[in-house]
């Protein structure tokens, strides 16, 4: 079974500290790499099967996530994340470029937000990257489809004044973009070193935790 990139969705995903203290974090988004496939499948895999379908579009087992996650080209499309403290995956968006009509060039958005990181906008953080992205490359609409019923990704989609049609139960909202300006251009910039920076932040107090509670006396031990 062949996993294509049209029919997306979304979910909206999870902390690592209580939702309270969590909400109050700024949300980074940082673009991805082939270095980032091993936590992007643990974030595929974490996913139920309800959150599968809204993603997919389908329910999908785990060796077709295996396979998808292992061929995403990163030079030809884009793949943002939303790292926690622990360096997990909370949100990835998806950004694939599809074959231009003449001076028209699109893109199709696709994201998936762990359970647990649902309510801290996440999901519309990604969005509004991929937007910005999609601007600055020269795209002129960005596309998204997904399952009628997923209201999250429905609720991003009005947010953001997309045109959405629907049909047989699935939705196509698509918006249209003002060509980049040195403002969108710089704006994107300054969002990817801020994550950069927090995800360096992160690391380190990761790798610094895990040291700590490597020389913590074990409870057998006491």
């Amino acid at each position: 079974m062949e996993l294509t990139f049209n029919r997306t969705a979304q979910q909206i995903v999870a902390p690592d500290r209580p939702l309270a203290d969590a909400a109050r974090l700024p949300v980074l988004v940082r673009e991805l790499s082939s270095a980032d496939r091993a936590r992007l499948l643990t974030h595929f895999l974490a996913l139920d099967e309800d959150d599968r379908l809204l993603r997919f579009g389908q329910i999908v087992p785990d060796h077709v996530i295996e396979n998808y996650v292992q061929n995403l080209n990163f030079t030809n499309d884009t793949v943002f994340g939303v790292f926690g403290n622990s360096l997990e995956l909370l949100g990835v968006g998806h950004l694939a470029y599809l074959p231009a009509e003449g001076d028209k060039r699109t893109a199709e958005f696709g994201v998936s937000v762990l359970e647990s990181a649902r309510g801290r906008g996440i999901g519309t953080k990604l969005f509004e990257r991929a937007a910005m992205r999609s601007r600055n490359t020269h795209v002129s609409v960005l596309y998204m489809h997904c399952l009628s019923r997923n209201a999250r990704m429905m609720h991003i989609a009005r947010k953001s004044g997309m045109k959405i049609e629907y049909a047989y139960g699935e939705a196509d909202a698509y918006l249209s973009l003002a060509p980049a300006d040195q403002t969108s251009i710089v704006a994107e910039m300054l969002q990817e070193q801020a994550a950069v920076f927090d995800y360096a932040i992160k690391r380190q107090a990761h790798r610094a935790s895990q040291v700590f509670r490597a020389f913590m006396p074990t409870a057998d031990a006491a």
